[in-house]
């Protein structure tokens, strides 16, 4: 198993914790990943705090949708609704978005059933992420997949970050990444 941090900020303010200690105890139980998402502030807020995550992340740092701060990056993670904002054709929206933040940068696409996971096999991505696993209070409207994601994942081409409410206990067969947010704290 490999982790895959998820660092929300709107969760990180509600339980007082900063980015920077999240991401150092990110780093200490041996994350490889860390996403920053932030849907609340303004890109200039956003930018400071990816620089100050990139002087002391060593692994991967992935921004959530905001490709357009990608060259602060390694790469950028979008959902359904982001890659559709970019073209109506799936794979003419990753090749744009591609075209944009560079072909050295990784792009992931969250993913939550089937059908969607046939659509990413056809991109081309470096990897998905699929759930949610289990509800969570960031996304209230996920549908939960519980024990059939494992299962689904096995569809993907892509490696697989399990995603929504997963735990550092949780065990797949098909996973590659298991994305931990506020159960890191």
């Amino acid at each position: 198993m490999k982790l895959y941090a998820l660092c929300d900020i709107d969760t990180l303010r509600k339980s007082g914790v900063d980015i920077l200690s999240f991401a150092k105890r990110a780093k200490y139980l041996g994350a490889s990943v860390l996403q920053y998402r932030n849907k609340h502030s303004d890109i200039a807020t956003i930018k400071t705090e990816l620089i100050a995550l990139r002087q002391i992340w060593e692994g991967f740092l992935i921004i959530n949708d905001h490709y357009e701060l990608a060259s602060f990056c390694d790469g950028v993670h979008i959902g359904q609704e982001d890659l559709y904002a970019i073209d109506a054709d799936p794979a003419r929206a990753v090749k744009i978005l591609k075209m944009t933040i560079g072909e050295d940068k990784i792009i992931g696409l969250s993913t939550h059933n089937e059908c969607e996971i046939e659509i990413a096999n056809t991109l081309d991505l470096n990897y998905i992420g699929l759930g949610a696993y289990r509800s969570t209070q960031t996304k209230s409207e996920a549908k939960v997949l519980g024990d059939r994601l494992d299962a689904i994942a096995a569809l993907s081409k892509h490696p697989v970050a399990a995603i929504g409410g997963v735990r550092l206990e949780d065990r797949f067969n098909n996973v590659t990444y298991h994305v931990i947010g506020s159960g890191l704290l």
